[in-house]
């Protein structure tokens, strides 16, 4: 078998309508659905409760709760409910948030990377059953005890994306969820840094490293093109991406337009950074991001709902079958 392969349910998407999307994406064959909490969408923990109550054996992931927004205590709370209803079947992850949203209300702090650490260490004693006190640069807690833990801690994944915070996730996490825009490259580096953090605190267990790929399953990609100009047009490279930084200034040095960006984008690039086209295209890009070191993959599929219940649908009966050989 290859690497589980998940679908994200977009932020953009009405709450209302996700119910009959998790439904569709289990009976399509997918192993997980992934919600989202961008501000000012939805609430992820919500939302997974609902996805995993409207199906039987889909797993989904919560990527991701920002620290900030949450006392340990509460996550933990919500965390041990699902994993109680639905055991085996919770994949929580937490992380910084956005700065600007945190600022908007009123939740940023001047170490993000103590209120993501000490957040994840305190959730997962609790989850543990274990009575926890902490006195932290955030989390503060005395004496608490969860009445109703769950029978296993669930792995809990840190969505980061600097090189601290990939270390912070090597040290204190079961894994890590990387944003869409992801090159093989870049998978790798990331790799080295939370191997760098695990080694750090003598881990050996196993650390999953899920991946977020825009996917677009149609020879045009012309969705694909506009997905990664956006995230390029500012001229911003991750790392193990510093090769591609000549071309990107000269086909960004006329300004950051777009749509003229994502017409002069090399197919090399979408092949790089997607995993959109053809059956054969998509599976070729399934084989570089597993070969590059991610455990798991996760469809970002179009902004459009149709579109993406066309593709997704289409993809299950074209390409999830030859995926499901890969040794």
């Amino acid at each position: 078998m290859g690497m589980p392969i998940g679908v994200m349910y977009r932020c953009e998407n009405a709450p209302e309508n996700l119910p009959a999307y998790a439904r569709l994406v289990e009976r399509a064959g997918y192993d997980e659905l992934w919600v989202v909490e961008d501000c000012f969408f939805t609430g992820a923990v919500s939302a997974a409760a609902v996805a995993l109550a409207s199906t039987e054996r889909l797993r989904v992931g919560i990527g991701i709760l920002p620290a900030a927004f949450r006392n340990p205590a509460l996550a933990a709370m919500e965390l041990a409910n699902l994993c109680r209803l639905f055991p085996g079947r919770v994949l929580p992850g937490f992380g910084h948030g956005v700065g600007a949203w945190l600022e908007q209300v009123g939740a940023d702090h001047p170490s993000p990377l103590s209120v993501l650490g000490e957040t994840v260490a305190a959730v997962r004693a609790l989850l543990a059953g274990e009575t926890v006190t902490v006195d932290g640069r955030y989390a503060r807690l005395t004496d608490v005890t969860l009445e109703f833990p769950p029978a296993r801690v669930p792995p809990l994944s840190l969505g980061v994306r600097a090189e601290r915070s990939m270390r912070l996730s090597g040290r204190v996490a079961d894994g890590t969820i990387l944003a869409e825009g992801a090159s093989p490259a870049y998978i790798g580096w990331a790799r080295d840094r939370i191997d760098e953090g695990r080694r750090e605190a003598g881990r050996t267990d196993d650390h999953r490293l899920t991946v977020y790929v825009d996917f677009e399953f149609d020879p045009d990609r012309r969705v694909a093109r506009r997905e990664i100009a956006t995230r390029l047009a500012g001229g911003r490279l991750q790392p193990g991406d510093a090769e591609l930084a000549d071309e990107l200034a000269a086909l960004t040095a006329g300004g950051s337009d777009v749509d003229a960006l994502a017409a002069a984008l090399p197919d090399a690039w979408v092949d790089r950074f997607t995993m959109a086209g053809t059956a054969e295209q998509c599976a070729a890009a399934y084989d570089r991001i597993g070969a590059a070191g991610a455990d798991a993959i996760v469809l970002r599929p179009p902004t459009d709902p149709q579109l993406a219940v066309a593709q997704l649908t289409l993809a299950a009966d074209e390409l999830l079958p030859g995926l499901r050989t890969v040794s």
